[in-house]
């Protein structure tokens, strides 16, 4: 689910690294939102980051 409909962003994956540098496996997830946006002529609903929403990639249904 946490993935953009527009650009494609999605989870990333990496490490926590504590002080004693042991490391751990951890998730980066994108800001995604559910919005009601209009999509080829008609009104849908789809996930989209809030960097998309920002950059006027997506244009928001009323």
């Amino acid at each position: 689910m946490a993935k953009c409909e527009v650009c494609g962003k999605g989870v990333t994956f990496g490490c926590n690294v504590s002080h004693s540098h042991r490391r751990t496996n951890r998730a980066w997830k994108p800001n995604v939102r559910r919005v009601k946006a209009v999509v080829d002529g008609e009104v849908g609903r789809i996930y989209v980051c809030s960097h998309c929403l920002r950059s006027g990639k997506v244009t928001r249904a009323n």
